[in-house]
């Protein structure tokens, strides 16, 4: 056991990366102002600071605003507005086809786009009603570990995780099974990284390895405020009238995995959305793929032509439709261009003409497919399903 624990503090020494004493001296000023009271999340000036819960949600919308936002997204993409302006263009005398004809296809892609993203949103949903209903190891003020949801976890409370547990939040690491403290954690989630990695308590809290020892353990931590940088920490712990200065080493994140280690104890610094791993997600996407962004180029290179061949098209008509009157007379009587609108009037043809490029726009509106996205949400869907 004296030859492990040696070996295992030459490796913490070979290891560690000791903060500046100019980054501690931080500690206190703007972005370095956090507060913890070890142990004692029930003080009144731990309650005064008002600090997120530990409960988390990943998902994109929520009952009231799913319609709406969901209607934004659809409406994002180019072809959807054009067929949403053809369809209510349709509705004039200008259409060359009925109505129903193009909203009826419009609102089944739509429809069946808003529901993907809907089944997409509830699967995040239940994955975040797991993540925040599971269960820790919690020391309470009957001195005892009682089972709590990660959702109900405080900053402040003393958490306990076993071998291969999942860590509830980002906590700083007090005691282990280990004499000195060590353990070893797994980052996969993380970092995508498969290797342990060491992690290392303070010597001064590296005995607090029973229930009863934490009795009568109190201490303050003061340290930077949330971020996003998973590879630095900055703080200090204060004990007994003493600071003791604290790295990444002690800093054990949220969805990291315990290893090799029978328990680790540890206090909670950041919950919620305030952890490190929560800071480093992305909003549920709302941006744009590189392929919807390429569709929307080759959109834009349709509609070009689209306005090209309309455009070319009415001109051809607004020349003709003027011929058509000659003299006072019409060369097409057959057509009976006296009793036709202004859709087609010879005696006011420029007019006839700009009408005409707006029904040619209707009418070869089908050089851009309406289902054009809904084909690639099913081509992905099988990609994704046979890989």
């Amino acid at each position: 056991m004296g030859r492990d624990l040696h070996l295992s503090k030459l490796l913490s020494f070979l290891c560690f990366e000791s903060q500046s004493s100019e980054d501690h001296g931080l500690v206190g000023h703007k972005g370095y102002s956090r507060v913890v009271y070890c142990n004692d999340p029930d003080n009144p000036e731990a309650i005064n600071l008002n600090y997120r819960g530990n409960y988390v949600s990943t998902t994109k919308y929520t009952a009231l605003n799913f319609i709406p936002k969901s209607l934004f997204e659809q409406f994002r993409r180019v072809a959807n507005f054009y067929f949403v302006v053809v369809a209510c263009v349709s509705f004039t005398p200008l259409a060359p086809y009925s109505a129903p004809s193009v909203a009826v296809p419009l609102l089944v892609v739509i429809g069946a786009t808003m529901c993907k993203e809907g089944v997409e949103d509830w699967r995040r949903r239940k994955q975040d009603i797991e993540a925040n209903n599971r269960r820790a190891n919690v020391y309470h003020k009957n001195h005892t570990f009682q089972e709590t949801r990660w959702k109900k976890l405080r900053v402040g409370d003393i958490v306990k995780v076993s071998r291969d547990e999942y860590f509830p939040a980002d906590l700083l690491l007090l005691s282990s099974s280990y004499e000195d403290g060590f353990c070893y954690v797994e980052t996969r989630n993380l970092d995508g990284e498969t290797s342990l990695k060491s992690k290392l308590a303070l010597e001064v809290t590296s005995s607090l390895r029973e229930e009863e020892s934490l009795k009568k353990f109190m201490a303050t931590i003061k340290c930077e405020d949330p971020n996003d940088n998973l590879y630095s920490f900055v703080g200090t712990l204060h004990h007994n009238g003493n600071e003791y200065p604290l790295s990444p080493r002690q800093i054990l994140l949220r969805d990291s995995k315990l290893k090799n280690t029978e328990f680790i104890y540890g206090v909670v610094i950041f919950t919620g959305h305030d952890t490190k791993v929560m800071q480093n997600a992305l909003d549920p996407p709302s941006k744009r793929s590189k392929i919807e962004r390429r569709m929307d180029k080759i959109v834009y290179l349709l509609f070009s032509m689209l306005i090209l061949i309309s455009f070319i098209g009415s001109i051809f008509f607004g020349i003709e439709t003027m011929r058509d009157f000659r003299g006072g007379r019409f060369r097409r009587w057959y057509l009976r261009p006296d009793d036709t609108t202004v859709f087609f009037d010879p005696q006011r043809a420029p007019i006839s003409a700009f009408f005409h490029f707006l029904t040619g726009l209707m009418l070869y509106g089908y050089l851009i497919p309406i289902s054009l996205y809904v084909s690639i949400e099913i081509v992905k869907g099988f990609t994704d399903h046979f890989h």
